[in-house]
């Protein structure tokens, strides 16, 4: 299985380049789509890290794959500014699941 990035700037996505993660910088809601439609196809992509802002655009996209399919497993990482809030999100996708607050 490999692992694939999906970044809204170059900072992250050459960092995980040199970690052996390929990835594309995308900026736009219908780019992020385009991407997770195709790496979902992808039979060798098991997890896809995605930056925050990427998956506050698309977050029906992302919760809708989340939910509804095994793989690839999507991950939320924090863009290069740092944003330390991943733990809410985390709640968030919890209390959306399951349906009852945290």
């Amino acid at each position: 299985m490999r692992m694939f990035v999906i970044s809204d700037n170059n900072d992250t996505c050459v960092g995980m380049r040199l970690a052996g993660i390929e990835g594309v910088v995308v900026h736009e809601y219908e780019e992020v789509k385009r991407e997770l439609s195709r790496l979902i196809d992808e039979d060798d992509i098991g997890i896809i890290l995605m930056t925050r802002k990427l998956i506050s655009i698309s977050r029906d996209l992302v919760y809708d794959i989340k939910l509804n399919r095994q793989r690839p497993l999507i991950v939320e990482i924090p863009d290069r500014h740092g944003d330390s809030s991943i733990g809410d999100s985390i709640t968030n996708y919890i209390q959306e699941a399951v349906g009852i607050k945290i």
